[in-house]
């Protein structure tokens, strides 16, 4: 998140570092253990309230990697240690780090796992609706988190699903398909409703075998997986296919379009995650923006978990042009009291090479709009959040169209510990009005009275129709509103995940944490300056 000065007597270049935070994105460079200690010959032990800095544990494994990291090429630097060392380096990391350190538990690593011990490491206090004000903690194989934000790809069929009961009777929609998938060959549509795996009755079945097969079924860990779907389409009609899973190029942005409306052109674009390769994508969706003068634009965030922030930064810019931004903050980062504040992040009018980590010469293209739609539901997260909080910190009026967004202004820095990738809580974000209290996420209200309020409408996702259609809810009422300053009569009240998730009974598909399943992607991006 800096943005710092560093005087030279020649040019100035650009580097980048990662943060994870308020955005589900890729970052540019891959997680990096920290370098290990030699350990203390009497060997380390547990004091409660007693502290050693963390880079006294750092790398000193249960389980010792050997070799070279796939994805940047350098050694893994994992020495020998124990279960012990491991927590006692999440132990210290978190007290060092974590935004509530002092709401966390002191309990004795002997009494966990390391994986259990690092789950119990946060605050269990709830917000202003009694929601966990930490619904954001977790981890995931760093090899994984790697590949996927990194290389832009995810082992998997291609089909994006809706979980609308996990136990029975199940309920799993698709929401839509990645471009050039297993899926999306298959041409399975949007809204499609599975009923079967290999013949297990995916909607009723209790029986714990069957149960784990469906698990593997929907989230393959490796390509190569086959299995036999069948669905219900939206005639009722069933339909079976094959599907082999894949290493899946993800496509961020879809459905760009210009529709023609009585108030001029509209742009709409889908936007799936704030990953860096969708850069390219992003401006060129832009400079059609541009080049067919749009009046308004719709981006869709429904399914956008987050991710970098930087690339949320640059898209704040293109909404917005040079003179709405000028001189202004996209994001300033507030930390706990044992650590200083970085610079705010600027709001980035520029292309950059998020492989080398430089900035280009290419100025970013902008409409330079005053206003923007954005289509939400509890799934819009972290960087989605940013942008919406980001633009309204310098008056680019937003107006809110879906569901209440997930409410996630806080971000985290993911560190590899041998071969571990954590996400803990480490700084919240604030706009250029020092506005960031939106733990409930931003909800849309016809007359807004508080800040977590923006103008708009509630409206359920429509899975009847193609997203991007002017016959879409969530896009159709986006239209109106803009025709008519109103939302339209007869508007469906959205339902939450995090309510229809609760329905049913009995044993639960193993699906992704809803949040996990959000921001697991979610990456801050930091540009800072210096020299050649």
């Amino acid at each position: 998140m800096t943005h710092i000065k560093i005087k030279a007597p020649l040019a100035i270049g650009f580097f980048i570092f990662t943060l994870a935070g308020c955005g589900g994105g890729g970052s540019n460079t891959p997680t990096q253990p920290r370098q290990p200690t030699p350990p203390v010959a009497s060997g380390p032990t547990w004091q409660p309230g007693v502290y050693e800095p963390s880079a006294n544990f750092a790398a000193r494994c249960a389980s010792v990697r050997t070799g070279n990291d796939p994805i940047s090429g350098l050694p893994y630097p994992d020495v020998a240690g124990s279960a012990l060392t491991e927590k006692l380096w999440l132990r210290s990391w978190t007290d060092e780090t974590y935004l509530w350190f002092d709401e966390v538990p002191d309990n004795n690593p002997a009494n966990f796992t390391v994986a259990a011990y690092f789950d119990q490491l946060k605050t269990d206090a709830r917000t202003a609706s009694g929601k966990l004000k930490d619904n954001f903690h977790f981890s995931e194989p760093t090899d994984e988190y790697n590949e996927r934000t990194q290389v832009g790809t995810s082992s998997e069929y291609g089909i994006k699903w809706e979980f609308v009961s996990l136990r029975a009777p199940r309920e799993l929609i698709v929401r839509y398909t990645e471009p050039d998938s297993p899926a999306a060959a298959a041409q399975i549509s949007r809204g499609a409703s599975l009923k079967r795996i290999n013949n297990i009755d995916f909607v009723n079945t209790e029986n714990d075998n069957e149960i784990d097969t469906i698990n593997a079924a929907l989230f393959p860990s490796d390509p190569g997986a086959s299995y036999t779907f069948e669905f219900e389409d939206l005639n009722g009609e069933l339909f079976s296919v094959d599907l082999t899973s894949a290493n899946i190029e993800l496509s961020p942005v879809q459905n760009v379009s210009i529709l023609s409306t009585n108030v001029g052109r509209v742009g709409y674009m889908q936007f799936n995650t704030f990953i860096t390769p969708a850069q390219g994508d992003l401006i060129d969706a832009f400079q059609r923006f541009v080049d067919e003068n749009v009046s308004e634009l719709v981006i869709d965030l429904r399914y956008n978990g987050g991710g970098s922030l930087a690339l949320s930064s640059q898209i704040a810019y293109m909404v917005a042009g040079p003179n709405q931004t000028n001189n202004s903050d996209f994001e300033r980062i507030l930390y706990n009291s044992k650590r200083s504040a970085p610079d705010p992040i600027p709001f980035y009018d520029r292309e950059i090479d998020y492989v080398n980590g430089f900035f280009t010469d290419n100025t970013l293209p902008s409409p330079a709009l005053t206003r923007v739609f954005v289509l939400s539901s509890d799934n819009t997260c972290s960087a989605s959040e940013s942008l919406i909080n980001g633009l309204r910190g310098i008056d680019v009026e937003v107006i809110l169209i879906g569901d209440t967004t997930c409410g996630k202004p806080f971000g985290f820095f993911p560190e590899d510990n041998c071969g571990t990738t954590y996400f803990t809580i480490q700084l919240q974000g604030v706009n250029e009005k020092g506005f960031g209290d939106y733990a409930d996420g931003f909800s849309p209200v016809a007359s807004p009275v508080f800040d977590d309020e923006v103008r708009g409408c509630s409206v359920a996702d429509d899975f009847t129709q193609a997203l991007g259609s002017p016959d879409e809810a969530m896009l159709g009422a986006a239209l109106y509103f803009a025709e008519n300053g109103t939302c339209p009569e007869g508007l469906a009240s959205p339902q939450s995940d995090i309510d229809s998730l609760q329905q049913g009974t009995g044993p639960a598909i193993a699906a992704p944490n809803r949040f996990i399943e959000s921001i697991v992607n979610d990456d801050r991006t930091i540009i800072k300056k210096r020299a050649n």
